[in-house]
């Protein structure tokens, strides 16, 4: 399907009418801008216009997809061609939106996640949640984008991007703990117990010794089973 063809051929049509762009526009029910984007190719018009625009020039939409007049004898062959070209161009369109929102879905995600990061104080349990809402939100996406290939590439490429996506946020909340010295996000538990306020990740063990105080400080250690009783005593 010519786009710049068809452009061509509605500008005509139009002339031949003694029609201004204003007025076709009047007519059809839509924007100056919606006619000078057809007669310039960029777009074509709606499939709803189809019927109304011809009428308007006395052409047969076979006509109009082809952008130029058709004689009988080779009637038949353009609307066949046409008809396929129609298909796939309806197919492009689809296929384009479904792009656009995938791609949507991917941005919107990766905000979620990255403002629950920068938002909320890592005290907070609302920080992960909305950290896995918006890595929920982007592999909708992905999938999204995926979905023309076969069911097992889908479920391989969505568990190695949720993998990574959720790798990247642990290292990220890793770091913040080491150098900013604040809570980790993503905890199992908390624990406060004399001076000591106690963080279980899956993968590590914070402690926080002596809170709001001239000698505190932060350690990081690896996942171990102490007793209440050694976090007593575990700030000295």
């Amino acid at each position: 399907m010519n786009q710049e063809q068809i452009g061509k051929f509605i500008a005509k049509c139009r002339k031949e009418k003694n029609l201004t762009q204003e007025e076709l526009a009047e007519l059809l029910g839509v924007t100056n801008r919606s006619i000078s984007n057809w007669e310039n190719g960029k777009n074509m018009p709606d499939l709803s216009l189809f019927e109304p625009l011809c009428k308007i020039f006395n052409i047969r939409v076979n006509e109009l997809l082809s952008g130029k007049r058709i004689t009988k004898a080779d009637y038949q062959e353009k609307l066949e061609e046409n008809i396929v070209n129609t298909i796939n161009y309806s197919k492009a369109r689809i296929t384009k939106y479904n792009q656009v929102i995938s791609l949507l879905f991917i941005i919107f995600g990766l905000f979620i996640s990255l403002s629950a990061i920068m938002i909320f104080q890592s005290e907070s349990s609302w920080s992960s949640i909305y950290s896995l809402l918006g890595i929920i939100i982007f592999l909708i996406g992905i999938q999204r984008i995926v979905n023309i290939l076969c069911w097992y590439k889908q479920l391989l490429i969505i568990i190695l991007v949720f993998s990574s996506s959720v790798g990247l946020l642990l290292f990220t909340d890793y770091l913040n703990v080491k150098l900013n010295h604040e809570a980790p996000m993503f905890r199992l538990k908390t624990t406060y117990i004399g001076d000591v306020t106690y963080y279980d990740n899956p993968f590590y063990d914070v402690y926080h010794c002596f809170n709001n105080e001239p000698n505190e400080y932060w350690t990081i250690e690896k996942n171990s089973n102490k007793t209440p009783e050694d976090l007593l005593n575990y700030c000295k």
